[in-house]
């Protein structure tokens, strides 16, 4: 642990979907004890399934000195799951009534100064944290899924949120192997979603269209720029595509034609008919491929990536 945060020890997670039961993989992968709650009839046996599920997984990437599935404990109630948690990672469905009335739950049987990150995927935080007793520890830790494998967490504070809290926030997330980002204004969707909208939008246009297939639309991302924002961000790749010029040279010769893009891309509604084109296209584009494998060598793929980032040194 980092010296910012050395009493976090226990993790209480709230909400054991697959969000939640990933959280969970990866803090008990960290060596913690997680104290785990959900109504669910069927959660704990649910959560040890897909914490074992994803255990390989972490193991090829390195388990700490301490990891150890028996640190995993499901409680039977929230009180229960936070009374001894150091942090809380709430994963609740995404409703604010029902965010409150967990924040509720949880700020009845904890410390006061113990951190509540939401991994709300779309909520704001000033609307999450309106009626607590001590909104200024709320805030959000977003992660990007599956939160056991992506490194990014989006944290963002809400209006009553403290400047200690998110600082705290991040300092843990980095401790623990994350990759966190401030994120300074509450936004609908942050921004890692806002920018994966943005690119289905077009995908979705561009296929509604006939412009190209699912399948080619897929390789032209896949074996494309994906490849190189898998790397570097977008703003960096620009910078290197203007040689020595960087990205003023980039911008200066470039803005007019990509202005000109801006202004062509387009909007496909999420109808019926453009749901059937685009189901029926993902169905071809599988149909030689088994889903389960697929997505095996796609984490594995994953893992072969975040290794050789980590072996060429610190990259932004």
């Amino acid at each position: 642990m980092s010296q910012q945060e050395p009493t976090i020890q226990r993790v209480a997670i709230i909400g054991t979907g697959v969000i939640g039961a990933s959280w969970a993989a990866y803090f008990l992968a960290r060596g913690m004890y997680v104290a785990a709650s959900d109504p669910a009839s069927d959660a704990e046996a649910e959560l040890h399934r897909l914490v074992q599920s994803f255990w390989p997984a972490l193991q090829q990437q390195g388990l700490a000195p301490e990891a150890s599935l028996e640190k995993l404990r499901f409680a039977g109630s929230i009180a229960d799951a936070v009374a001894d948690a150091d942090f809380i990672q709430e994963n609740g469905p995404e409703r604010l009534d029902i965010k409150h009335r967990i924040v509720a739950e949880i700020e009845a049987s904890t410390r006061n100064d113990v951190i509540i990150a939401s991994s709300s995927s779309g909520l704001l935080m000033s609307d999450m944290q309106q009626g607590a007793k001590h909104p200024e520890r709320i805030v959000l830790g977003h992660p990007f899924n599956p939160p056991h494998l992506i490194p990014l967490v989006e944290v963002v504070a809400g209006k009553q949120t403290s400047s200690e809290t998110v600082a705290r926030t991040m300092a843990f997330y980095t401790a623990i192997g994350k990759k966190p980002i401030h994120i300074r204004a509450e936004v609908k969707g942050h921004v890692a979603n806002r920018l994966q909208a943005a690119l289905w939008k077009e995908a979705c246009y561009l296929v509604d269209q006939g412009v190209v297939s699912v399948a080619d639309l897929d390789v032209a991302i896949s074996h494309g720029p994906g490849l190189r924002w898998a790397l570097l961000g977008p703003f960096l790749n620009l910078h290197f595509s203007g040689g020595v010029g960087g990205i003023g040279h980039t911008l200066e010769h470039l803005g007019p034609p990509i202005e000109e893009w801006w202004a062509d891309l387009g909007h496909a509604p999420l109808n019926e008919a453009t749901r059937k084109k685009i189901e029926q296209g993902v169905n071809e584009e599988l149909s030689s491929y088994d889903d389960a494998d697929l997505k095996a060598k796609r984490d594995q793929l994953l893992i072969t990536l975040l290794e050789a980032k980590k072996a060429v040194g610190k990259l932004p």
